[in-house]
């Protein structure tokens, strides 16, 4: 039986189908989650995607957090079930307290779609297992508020317990702080990224299918765990 995962629906999401259709890439049997639910359907692992949740009233993220859905994936996360979160929804994760620190406008200040290298700096949280370290990947980023800020302090434990996933390679398109465009919780079993490896699966209709080895190496943690 292949593993559930489940991808989160709110009002303004725009990524999801593209989020189950990676995961049944994968292999995996991909389950629709609206945020009014307060029932993960058995599931394995969460995918919270990315878009517009709530028209990113009052900051984005700051209202999808309230859903009854979020409740339960942070009470699942809280027993190590892994969870990801892209784009809107990594700042979703952020402000549920999954994940430190914050992503606020990009610097310019100007809304950045394009395919973007990162280097994957971490190979031991639930969603990066299937990639080398070091290894460059092609995955298209579009966002206005992917700029990653947090404390010194938090920025220093998040380096020393390796816990920086993905950093941007080459430039810095959004001005984030030492690059950073993935973090992990200290248990590796939530992460989130600004730019969207749902995008990047087939090389027939993304830059590459570099962002495939997400979906394949939660897949392979679920199995394993």
């Amino acid at each position: 039986m292949s593993a559930r995962v489940g991808v989160i629906t709110f009002p303004g999401t725009l990524d999801d189908v593209d989020a189950a259709r990676a995961v049944r890439l994968a292999g995996g049997e991909a389950v629709s989650l609206w945020h009014g639910d307060a029932d993960l359907k058995n599931v394995d692992a969460v995918i919270v995607p990315g878009g517009f949740s709530y028209g990113d009233y009052l900051r984005a993220g700051a209202i999808a957090r309230f859903t009854p859905v979020m409740g339960k994936v942070v009470e699942a996360a809280g027993k190590g079930m892994p969870v990801l979160g892209i784009c809107n929804g990594f700042q979703v994760l952020c402000e549920a307290g999954l994940l430190p620190g914050a992503l606020t406008r990009n610097e310019g200040l100007h809304f950045i779609c394009r395919d973007q290298w990162l280097k994957v700096e971490a190979t031991s949280t639930a969603w990066t297992g299937r990639y080398e370290p070091g290894a460059e990947i092609l995955i298209p980023l579009k966002s206005g508020e992917g700029r990653y800020q947090a404390s010194q302090t938090v920025l220093d434990e998040l380096e020393g317990e390796g816990r920086v996933v993905f950093r941007y390679a080459g430039d810095n398109p959004n001005g984030s702080q030492r690059a950073i465009a993935g973090i992990s919780s200290a248990n590796g079993r939530v992460v989130g990224l600004m730019p969207h490896p749902e995008h990047a699966t087939e090389a027939l209709t993304g830059p590459s299918d570099d962002g495939l080895g997400m979906f394949y190496s939660v897949l392979e943690s679920v199995v394993s765990a």
